[in-house]
Order: structure tokens, then C-alpha cells, then sequence
């Protein structure tokens, strides 16, 4: 089962129903929760017809396989008092060709890139898939001015200089927060810089919407736009934007709106629901999973994320006790 060179709806779909009949077969939670919801898995012709377990479950159960080995635990950031996720990674090697592929197929040659990362509350503290993935990239790059830079602003000015100088293809990845307080100190005009928010201002900056935050951010860093990075703890592959907040998928991984009152429920392309993510890189966990961002779909694809639910208003979850 080749999921990195799926080619087209109809092998998407045969990989889907092969990992579902799997995922059924070994993983006890998701089992259970088919069950509660009255699906019969040889009935399950279509991908739209898969359940989708609600990622809260990342929080209250271990997602692996029973007795298996995690090669790591990947655990999500939050804030005191909060409970987070925890993705069981049976085989790390199929993330690292989950986002290695991904990287290739959105930015080219990792090797002629030049990879920053500005990634600060990341940085410290464990466990993160995020750093794990940016710091594997920094290795696959060539070039020595690779790496992370905690609160070192004024050491990046000067490396971006340098850069540009240069003429290197290069790269920053950053948390949302650590690039708006990068641009508050300096300014920099690069327009071949590829600036990456991977989203979230972690409680040190008010909210803001997309508009306003990558005007600051394209003025700042002196690009036509800001490129963003989609990803979470409990997956294992991401979709990437170019610009204006809308992101494409690798072949493996599909998204799919719901209904906000009804999560049973799919909604057409165009319409503004609950995001279902089908992710086969997480053939060893969950690969159909529904989050708690609110976004809309299009018909090539491509999606975009509007905002959170509040928990209270998550539906439909509750429908078992495991």
C-alpha cells in the first residue's frame, strides 16, 4: 500500500476503503465508535461514507494499535489546566515521508533551500511534530545557514541580509506571533522570500484576522504575500497555502465540510461547515478525523479555515462512552 503515489479519485478511494477496513479491524477506540454509530464496515463503499472520529479522542485515548510499539508521542501544545493530545506514532519513518514528499512537491529541492525557523515556543518545549518535521528539513538542506532561531532577531536580520545577497532560495517558517515580533524590530525587503505562518499567537497576542496579519507581515518582510502551513498534532501530513488563506492538499489527504449541527451530515463544495480530514499517512492510527475548525471546501480541493468551534458547541461527539 503505496499512499505517497496515489494517482486520481478512484485509487484515493480504494486506499481509503483499505485503510478503513484496517483501521477497524485494529484500532479498538475506532472500532467501538463505528459500532456506536450503527455502520456496517462491508457495507462502506465510498470515502464519504467512512465515519470520522472526533479529534477529541487524541485527548482521552491512546489511537494505536493494541500492544503496539510507538516509535514516538507527538502531544500538543496548550494552556495550564488544559488536556492535550497525544498522536501515538507506530512508524516515524511514514511521517518523514509524509511531510518530505509534501515539502518536494509545494517548494521543490529541499537541498538548494536555505530553511529558517523562528518557531520560539516550540522550541520550548517536548514532543512537538512540528519541530520534529523543521528540524528534519533543516538536516536535508545544504546550506549552513539552516536553523532555528529562538528570540535572536537581530542574528535573522543579518542572516536574511546575507541571503538575499546571495541570491539563496530560501525559506522562513515561523509561528504567527514570532513573525509579527520579528517585523515590529526590523523591516526587511525580500521579495524572493517565502514567508510561512504555521498559524496561532499561543495566548502572547491578540487574535487577528488573516487580512490584517499578513498585510503586517507582507510589509515587514518586503513579499507580495504570506504562505501558511496547515497541520496539527494528530496528523501527520499538512496542506500548504501560497497566499490569502487558501491551502492545497498532497494526493493523500482530502478535506471534507460537515454540517455544524449535524456532523453526520457532508456538506457540497462552496458551503461552510466542520472540517472532516482524511489523512492516510495516519494509516497506523486514524486517518478520518473530524476536527473543531470551521472552514470551507471548493471544488478543486482546496479549502480554507474560517475559526475554531468553542467546545460547547461540538454536536454529535458524545455518542458513546468508551
Amino acid at each position: 500500500m503505496n499512499i505517497f503515489n496515489i494517482h486520481g479519485e478512484t485509487e484515493f478511494n480504494q486506499t481509503c476503503l483499505d485503510i478503513f477496513q484496517l483501521q477497524y479491524q485494529t484500532i479498538a477506540v475506532y472500532q467501538r465508535f463505528v459500532d456506536a454509530l450503527n455502520v456496517k464496515p462491508e457495507q462502506v463503499k465510498h470515502y464519504l461514507q467512512i465515519p470520522f472520529l472526533p479529534i477529541s479522542f487524541f485527548k482521552t485515548h491512546a489511537i494505536i494499535e493494541d500492544e503496539a510499539f510507538a516509535d514516538v508521542v507527538f502531544t500538543s501544545s496548550g494552556t495550564t489546566g488544559t488536556v492535550n493530545s497525544k498522536h501515538f506514532v507506530q512508524d516515524v519513518y511514514i511521517y518523514e515521508q509524509s511531510y518530505r514528499n509534501a515539502f518536494a512537491r509545494f517548494y521543490g529541492d529541499i537541498e538548494s533551500t536555505c530553511v529558517l525557523a523562528l518557531l520560539p515556543n516550540y522550541l520550548e518545549r517536548g514532543g512537538s511534530s512540528l519541530i520534529y518535521m523543521v528540524e528534519d528539513l533543516i538536516k536535508l538542506s545544504k546550506n549552513t545557514n539552516s536553523g532555528f532561531f529562538l528570540n535572536e532577531h537581530a542574528q535573522l536580520k543579518e542572516t536574511l541580509v546575507q541571503l538575499q545577497q546571495s541570491k539563496t532560495k530560501t525559506i522562513l517558517i515561523g509561528v504567527t506571533y514570532a513573525l509579527l515580533d520579528f517585523v515590529e524590530h526590523f523591516t526587511i525587503n525580500f521579495p524572493e522570500l517565502v514567508v510561512m505562518e504555521t498559524g496561532g499567537m499561543k495566548g502572547r497576542r491578540k487574535e487577528m484576522v488573516r487580512e490584517e496579519l499578513h498585510q503586517q507581515l507582507t510589509q515587514g518582510f518586503g513579499v507580495a504575500k504570506i504562505h501558511s502551513e496547515y497541520g496539527m498534532t494528530e496528523l501527520l501530513s499538512q496542506a500548504y497555502s501560497y497566499g490569502d488563506g487558501i491551502f492545497t492538499c498532497p494526493p493523500w489527504m482530502k478535506i471534507i465540510a460537515r454540517d455544524p449541527n449535524d456532523p453526520l451530515t457532508l456538506l457540497d463544495a462552496g458551503k461552510s461547515g466542520g472540517l472532516n480530514i482524511i489523512d492516510l499517512a495516519n494509516v497506523n492510527s486514524c486517518s478520518f478525523i473530524a476536527t473543531q475548525d470551521l472552514g470551507k471546501t471548493y471544488s478543486d480541493g482546496s479549502f480554507e479555515v474560517l475559526g475554531r468551534f468553542d467546545n460547547t458547541d461540538i454536536r454529535g461527539c458524545n455518542l458513546m462512552v468508551v
